[in-house]
């Protein structure tokens, strides 16, 4: 058996070639981030090479077999130690993705990150001219090198498994259908009960507000929420996302629609809620592969946890909504707060996922799941996506896109990564949101009252405790279980729709 002294020197070459690798990629990210915010439209050509070079050289340093040599050596070290040690965790947490890496050819990554560059760059102008035939030879090729990597990895139940496993490890497509039929069973009844009912009056959420002032505001929140500016910062997009240079940069990103209050103020929100989970992370944990978080779906839970359970709590605008008044005394100084509550809880079918309310935005989520699935299947050719899109939202919500900017464009997502595994993390982040917070509040009842003066620490420090400093330490499963005392559940989430809504519309 191996002596720790022995072990030591391969531990630290460890964390050498790791920390090399992860400082590449976050170059690559950096290059990602100026792209999608002020890079000119001119750079788009060299910057999918640019990218596509580091892509391949992070991949190759990573797939070296001396890494291979690495950790087979450490083997016997990392049965010495318990599971959840540091080194254990992070030997077992490399090896996993290296056996993933090696599996892909580095000149394959490299090809998929410049075409992923080279298809972002045609959809947002595809998107704001409402041209899906632009951008449809560039996802008929994403679809083919989509499948290809699915097939590096053979042996699969379903095409997709691997594509979904890359984001949200132990997940598969016949659980994900199994969790989905059972989700969708609990909420159509009450999106029926609801929708028959006479709309909400949301009209002060759309008249002008000017995007210095909503800016203002949004920076304004989430500083309160808990958002360290010393550690990042935030900037306008297309399509919102948060990215992680270190644990010392984290930086954000929102859009602002002038004629609606609520885009810029829940992007914000949402996107701080990926924040908060990178900042909080362990700083000795930087340079590793420990150093991200679990999985999308543990992810996904933070920001719609932030976003939904606090963000359009009542307890939390009891306190913000005063502020919000006089930022905008002439749209909402007349509004009560009973109105302005009820006006961003808003159900209703809807064709944009994003601005979806809490109780459909499911179903937006299972017809992207759903066709991603039929075009890896081959049952759906990219040239008909548009047609089948705007069929499922006649059937599921009932309403039909009026163009594809607002239909089947509307997403990033195919146009910046792959088709397998990019939506089911949306879903898997509700349920999960509603379970972590039952246990933060069961454990620590005064978190809402808290909520309510407008003091985020006591939540926000039972996340950090809980979730967010070990980064990606435990799997998902391993983490839910932990943190709640049960697997994964649909229950907390319904029990949290039925309450909150049942007490909006007197269900």
């Amino acid at each position: 058996m191996q002596t720790t002294e022995k072990t030591q020197p391969k531990l630290l070459k460890l964390k050498k070639r790791l920390s090399e690798i992860n400082d590449l990629e976050a170059a690559a990210s950096l290059l990602y981030w100026d792209q999608a915010t002020y890079m000119p439209p001119g750079g788009a050509a060299a910057r999918g090479r640019q990218l596509a070079t580091l892509q391949k050289i992070a991949h190759s340093k990573f797939t070296d077999p001396a890494m291979g040599e690495l950790l087979e050596g450490l083997r016997p070290y990392e049965e010495t130690l318990p599971y959840f040690s540091d080194e254990a965790s992070l030997i077992r947490c490399t090896r996993k993705n290296y056996h993933r890496a090696v599996q892909v050819p580095a000149e394959f990554m490299g090809e998929f990150s410049e075409h992923r560059t080279q298809t972002y760059s045609v959809w947002v102008k595809a998107r704001a001219t409402n041209d899906f035939a632009a951008v449809r030879p560039y996802l008929e090729k994403t679809l083919d090198l989509s499948r290809e990597m699915a097939d590096f990895f053979p042996g699969y139940e379903h095409i997709a498994d691997p594509l979904i496993d890359f984001a949200d490890y132990g997940m598969k497509v016949s659980i994900l259908r199994r969790l989905f039929s059972q989700l969708r069973e609990e909420l159509v009844p009450i999106v029926e009960a609801i929708t028959a009912q006479s709309p909400t009056d949301d009209n002060c959420l759309h008249q002008r507000y000017p995007e210095e002032q909503q800016l203002d505001l949004t920076l304004k929140v989430i500083k309160q929420m808990g958002y360290d500016f010393e550690r990042g910062r935030q900037d306008q997009t297309h399509h919102p996302f948060m990215i992680n240079f270190s644990t010392g940069d984290v930086r954000i990103t929102t859009r602002v629609d002038q004629d609606d209050l609520s885009q810029a103020l829940f992007s914000s929100i949402h996107e701080m809620g990926h924040g908060l989970y990178e900042q909080g992370i362990r700083r000795d944990l930087e340079g590793t592969p420990l150093a991200c978080g679990t999985s999308s779906g543990v992810h996904e839970s933070q920001s719609r946890l932030w976003e939904n359970i606090v963000g359009r709590s009542r307890g939390f605008w009891k306190f913000f909504y005063p502020q919000v008044q006089s930022y905008f005394p002439s749209q909402l100084g007349n509004v009560s707060l009973d109105a302005f509550y009820q006006a961003i809880n808003k159900v209703q079918r809807s064709v944009i996922r994003m601005d979806a309310d809490e109780v459909t935005y499911n179903l937006h989520v299972m017809i992207r799941f759903d066709l991603e699935l039929m075009m890896l299947e081959g049952r759906l050719q990219v040239r008909d996506l548009p047609e089948a899109w705007n069929e499922r939202y006649r059937e599921d919500l009932g309403v039909v896109p009026q163009n594809d900017s607002d239909g089947v464009l509307q997403d990033v997502h195919w146009y910046t990564g792959q088709i397998g595994g990019m939506f089911q993390c949306y879903t898997l982040g509700n349920l999960m949101s509603a379970q972590f917070f039952e246990a933060a509040v069961t454990e620590q009842p005064e978190i809402i009252p808290k909520i309510e003066q407008g003091n985020f620490s006591t939540l926000h420090n039972w996340l950090k405790d809980n979730i967010y400093q070990h980064g990606c330490k435990y799997t998902a499963a391993e983490l839910i279980k932990s943190v709640t005392g049960t697997a994964l559940r649909i229950d907390p989430f319904i029990r949290y729709i039925r309450q909150k809504y049942g007490q909006l519309y007197m269900l």
